[in-house]
């Protein structure tokens, strides 16, 4: 039997991708969002959901019930503005941002739960550092004392072979006890999917301690970045597009990550993408037959006699530009490699601006690790 959910904070579809290639039988019923570009991009690539605009706050149990009666699934990727260690003003529960998400859990769900009407199962994403908030305490009570079953994940596109470091906290709850948990460790949140890979913990191979402990953790081989970007029809079509302004290099080139495509790993995308630079995700170097440091003193050492306008011009050779929207959208798992052809790409409307690309993606999901946590959500 098809189970039908709910998508919350829909976004441009991710979650809805990611149950469309799960191995679960089930479709959207209905998409939920305020966002109006995130919804017209929803619309154009998923035309047979519904997608309302709506104020997640003012919903209510009858409302839900108006729009599916039954209703298994509630996919949920609520703001992660409250909870991320890149908003040093974040107040998480008490943050204005994460109130539709607690009215949703506090009120929402028990009033269903009590009509009987309740979803057997939920997926909740959120962006590490969730995982330290009272929000997660507050959700894994309330859950528990309306009789859910709740196993907790902090994974990362890396550990599934894509080049994207991206934390983020997932919550998987359903009324049926999830039999890879050991008694006792309910508590403990995973990093790492049973039953998927090689069913290991995964330890990011930079860090300090991955060789000491290389025989008790999974061993991953991650795809280069190459594979994901874009084939280029004409030379140089792509630099002058998305080359980085010498504006931008003169004032804040040191502090850009930057990646070349033979690379293994690329730093987390946000919604700031192009408007900022520090944390806000890689920039390729498209040649790779030249050393970035050297360039960039070669640079500094120009700019103590030259003017920067003509000092910066040094840099040019390195081929800097930023990743494509559709570059971001394969990193993110909504379309295959460019060396694959599919005929359900997932498509940016014409009318949707570069900009409005970039802030979308950046608040999107990854759909492979959905997809995979979805698999596992609705095994036995």
């Amino acid at each position: 039997m098809t189970i039908k959910a709910l998508e919350f904070y829909s976004g441009i579809g991710g979650l809805h991708l990611a149950l469309k290639r799960s191995a679960v039988d089930g479709e959207v019923a209905c998409a939920l969002d305020w966002d109006q570009a995130a919804a017209q991009v929803y619309k154009a690539n998923f035309p047979a959901t519904p997608v309302r605009r709506v104020d997640i706050s003012t919903l209510t149990a009858s409302i839900l019930q108006d729009i599916s009666p039954d209703i298994d699934l509630w996919l949920l990727s609520p703001a992660c503005q409250p909870y991320t260690v890149l908003n040093p003003h974040g107040k998480g529960e008490h943050d204005p941002r994460a109130q539709s998400f607690l009215h949703l859990i506090q009120t929402v769900l028990p009033s269903l739960v009590r009509d009987h009407k309740s979803p057997g199962h939920l997926l909740v994403e959120n962006v590490g550092g969730f995982e330290h908030s009272t929000t997660r305490q507050l959700l894994l009570s309330i859950l528990h004392d309306l009789g859910y079953n709740c196993v907790e994940f902090l994974l990362t596109p890396l550990q599934f072979g894509i080049p994207n470091s991206r934390l983020r906290y997932y919550l998987l709850a359903r009324h049926k006890s999830f039999a890879a948990m050991v008694p006792g460790q309910n508590d403990m949140i995973m990093r790492y999917i049973p039953g998927h890979g090689t069913g290991m913990p995964w330890t990011d191979p930079r860090s300090s301690t991955c060789a000491s402990t290389s025989s008790e953790i999974s061993s991953v081989e991650v795809k280069h970045i190459r594979e994901f970007l874009d084939i280029e029809d004409e030379p140089g079509l792509l630099i002058s597009k998305y080359g980085i302004p010498a504006q931008v290099l003169i004032k804040w080139g040191w502090l850009f990550d930057i990646v070349l495509p033979e690379d293994q790993r690329t730093c987390c995308f946000t919604r700031g993408y192009t408007k900022l630079v520090e944390r806000a995700g890689s920039i390729l170097q498209m040649n790779g037959d030249i050393d970035t440091t050297q360039a960039f003193r070669k640079y500094q050492e120009a700019c103590s006699s030259l003017n920067p306008i003509n000092a910066v011009q040094l840099l040019q050779p390195l081929c800097l530009r930023y990743f494509t929207p559709e570059e971001l959208l394969r990193l993110f798992g909504f379309n295959d490699l460019p060396t694959f052809c599919s005929d359900e790409e997932f498509a940016w409307p014409v009318e949707v601006s570069l900009k409005t690309r970039y802030r979308l993606i950046g608040n999107s999901v990854n759909v492979h690790v959905v997809q995979y946590l979805l698999d596992y959500l609705y095994s036995q």
